[in-house]
């Protein structure tokens, strides 16, 4: 069906109040709802924590008894099934609402379809894909985890303008400066879980933690270190909620980390390293969404070469650290200009003095 500029205004709404869940509603995706009759919002809801009610049941209790014959605009489908709540698209039925226009289908297998089909067979009329590329954009790591079974996984890298993020001598703090610093947190913020590398830990010794933003939960943490050089003592593993992957078994160590509360989970691949698709279908099967990624140049460029990138998020200083530097990924060398990464920019901006640029590979290439 064809849309009206008010559709698009009542679904620009419903999509400001999804991003008020933007650091809160992990493992559930971020979902905001109005109720419109004779032109004017009625009610309006967002779901902010996984339990609470979603967004359909905050708009239609605002709307109380005028929802009846109203009609409902919702960022994702309504959902069909009962979980921690009762099922969404029959509150809306008892509700009297006669149109219901969601901007994208639910990519949960229990719902996909199922919410709208249940609206349509009790005479509600329904219609779907209003601004789905901006609705997607709020949800790429529950869109990730239903239809891939694997996190949406966004590498942050600090870089200088010729493409370095660390000394030869493994020195990095600061690269970028204060506001781009704070920016990071954002980030972190409303990612469910941050991963980094073995060679992070045991230069910078980083907590991981998200600092300057008022946040109910941390994320989890995930450590790659092989041969579990990591320290029971390192801050990251301070306050537990961290698991420290590995390849190579070392009971006394591994009791000694047990002891400090970090979680072990051992995945060799073929070549005695940490299998990280193995690593990230983990993290997914414990409903983890969006996953940072700050690591060095080993980490960031194990998984670009094995295609475990989504999204990539650089803050460009204006410094220059020369060529003997670390780069952002170590990968074996290009011999032709048919195997570079083409990436698509997705967005640049200055922040503070330096320039945050994020993109995405241009075509992900198959496994």
């Amino acid at each position: 069906m064809a849309f009206t500029a008010n559709d698009h205004l009542y679904m620009t709404r419903a999509l400001q109040l999804a991003e008020q869940g933007m650091l809160t509603t992990m493992p559930n995706p971020r979902v905001g709802c109005v109720v419109v009759k004779n032109g004017k919002i009625i009610g309006e809801g967002a779901h902010l924590k996984a339990g609470e009610p979603h967004a359909e049941v905050f708009a239609l209790k605002q709307a109380g008894d005028t929802a009846n014959g109203a009609t409902l605009y919702v960022t994702l489908e309504p959902c069909s099934h009962a979980g921690r709540t009762p099922p969404c698209a029959q509150a809306i039925v008892n509700a009297g609402i006669s149109k219901v226009i969601a901007a994208m289908q639910d990519p949960n297998p229990q719902v996909s379809g199922s919410g709208l089909a249940h609206l349509q067979a009790n005479n509600v009329e329904v219609a779907s894909g209003l601004m789905q590329v901006q609705a997607e954009a709020l949800n790429p790591g529950f869109i990730s985890r239903m239809t891939r079974q694997m996190p949406f996984v966004r590498s942050k890298i600090a870089a200088s303008l010729d493409g370095k993020t660390a000394l030869n001598n493994g020195e990095s703090q600061w690269i970028t400066g204060e506001s781009a610093r704070l920016d990071v947190q954002h980030w972190r913020a409303r990612s469910c879980a941050i991963l980094t590398g073995i060679g992070t830990v045991l230069v910078d010794n980083p907590s991981m933690t998200v600092r300057e933003i008022e946040v109910d939960r941390q994320p989890f943490k995930a450590i790659v270190d092989s041969q579990l050089k990591i320290s029971p003592n390192a801050k990251i593993l301070q306050g537990g909620n961290a698991l420290i992957a590995f390849s190579q078994a070392n009971p006394i160590k591994e009791a000694e980390l047990l002891a400090a509360g970090a979680e072990l989970l051992c995945i060799p691949n073929n070549e005695g390293k940490v299998c990280l698709k193995t690593l990230l279908s983990h993290l997914a099967s414990r409903e983890i969404n969006e996953v940072l990624c700050e690591g060095g140049e080993g980490i960031n460029g194990a998984l670009m070469a094995q295609n475990l990138i989504d999204e990539l998020l650089i803050y460009y200083a204006p410094k220059l650290m020369g060529a003997s530097a670390k780069s952002m990924f170590a990968m074996p060398e290009f011999t032709n200009m048919n195997q570079v990464i083409a990436l698509d920019i997705l967005d640049i901006r200055q922040i503070g003095v330096d320039i945050r640029l994020c993109a995405k590979l241009s075509q992900r290439a198959c496994c």
